[in-house]
């Protein structure tokens, strides 16, 4: 409101300055207009300048409230071995690695919520808008989800070496929001207990 009354004032001043450099550039060769007409104009003057005042007032206003909505702050995933479990898939031996992420309560759902707009994982074409990547500590990608639907599923994720490679001895995860390309990195967690 004050904004607009400083914007009034300034209007009104500057129409005051309009009338007196219009007379000086005239000078006394044209007849004095009567008051009345003279009285019109300025109204006609104040009423556009108000009307281009406000319509500039609304849309700035308008604007903020559209990119003043700020993207939540999220933090980085805690991330944590939960154990390891030794299996045989496909005539080899493997070692799962499987971890939690101890704060996985503070992302909201929408964050794994199927985005079949987006690029499609594979042949899944209603991969979820988050997708998590194993890495090991020099930035290798060892595994990842592309299909986690509830930020829950963060509490099983996992991957997995032939039984005797020799596992990383710390390892990250990042969880990518491919609808916003934010990155979210884990602390180094370890791969033994």
């Amino acid at each position: 409101m004050k904004v607009l009354q400083t914007a009034l004032t300034q209007i009104f001043y500057s129409v005051n300055h309009l009338k007196k450099d219009a007379k000086q550039l005239v000078g006394p060769l044209s007849p004095p207009k009567p008051k009345e007409k003279t009285m019109r104009v300025t109204r006609r003057i104040l009423m556009l300048l108000s009307t281009m005042l406000l319509i500039t007032a609304a849309s700035n206003s308008a604007l903020r409230s559209v990119t003043a909505t700020p993207l939540p702050v999220l933090p980085n995933p805690v991330l944590y071995l939960t154990g390891t479990e030794f299996y045989t898939a496909n005539g080899k031996n493997w070692i799962r690695y499987s971890y939690d992420v101890l704060n996985k309560s503070d992302y909201p759902a929408d964050l794994f919520a199927a985005a079949p707009a987006l690029p499609p994982c594979g042949l899944n074409t209603k991969s979820s808008r988050t997708w998590v990547d194993f890495f090991d500590s020099r930035g290798k990608r060892l595994y990842g989800f592309c299909a986690l639907g509830k930020p829950a599923d963060l509490g099983g994720i996992w991957f997995a070496l032939e039984d005797g490679v020799i596992p990383p001895s710390y390892i990250y995860i990042e969880l990518n929001d491919r609808q916003t390309n934010t990155k979210y990195k884990s602390n180094l967690a370890d791969t033994t207990l």
